[in-house]
C-alpha cells in the first residue's frame, strides 16, 4: 500500500491508543463496514451497508455504531495513483467529517489506493470467478483498517 493519508477530521496531529475501530471504505452506492482491534492489530469484514443517490444509510451505521462502540473510525480515501484529488475523494473527506459531526469521534482519513484490487484478489483466492460487490466492498474497508492499524506502530 503507498504511504499512508495523515489527515484526522478532528484536527488532531497525533494518534491515541483507541481500542476499537470502524473503517469504511465509501462509495456512492455501497459503502463497505470493517470493524477491527487495537489490542490485536486486526481488522475483519463486517458489512457492506447500501447508499441512495450517494446518501449512506445513517440509521444503519448509527446501529453499527451503537453496537460495536468504536472510539475512531477510518475512512479510505480514495486517491489517484499520482496521489491527486477527484470528486470521490472530495466525496469521502465530507463522509468522514459527517461521521464526526454526527457520533463526536475523531475520524482519519487513510490513502486507500489499490485497496479494491487488493480486495479483488484477496477474494477471488484463485478460483477464477469474481466475488459479489458487497463482499468486495467490506473486504476494501478490512484491508483499509487493517493498513491504517499497521501504519500506526506502538
Amino acid at each position: 500500500m503507498p504511504e499512508a493519508h495523515a489527515n484526522v477530521i478532528t484536527g488532531m496531529t497525533r494518534t491515541t491508543p483507541h481500542q476499537t475501530l470502524l473503517g469504511f471504505d465509501f462509495g456512492s452506492r455501497r459503502i463497505g463496514v470493517a470493524v477491527g482491534q487495537r489490542i490485536t492489530g486486526t481488522a475483519s469484514a463486517l458489512i457492506t451497508l447500501t447508499a441512495r443517490d450517494g446518501q449512506p444509510d445513517w440509521s444503519e451505521i448509527e446501529k453499527l455504531i451503537a453496537t460495536w462502540q468504536p472510539d475512531a473510525l477510518v475512512v479510505g480515501l480514495p486517491l489517484a495513483l499520482d496521489g491527486s484529488h477527484s470528486d470521490t475523494t472530495r466525496a469521502a473527506e465530507r463522509f468522514a467529517r459527517r461521521l464526526h459531526g454526527r457520533f463526536q469521534l475523531p475520524a482519519y482519513l487513510h490513502d486507500e489506493r489499490l485497496s479494491s484490487h487488493a480486495a479483488e484478489h484477496w477474494t477471488d483466492q484463485g478460483s477464477g470467478k469474481a466475488a459479489p460487490r458487497d463482499a468486495l466492498d467490506k473486504v476494501a474497508a478490512q484491508i483499509i483498517l487493517q493498513d491504517w492499524l499497521d501504519s500506526q506502530g506502538d
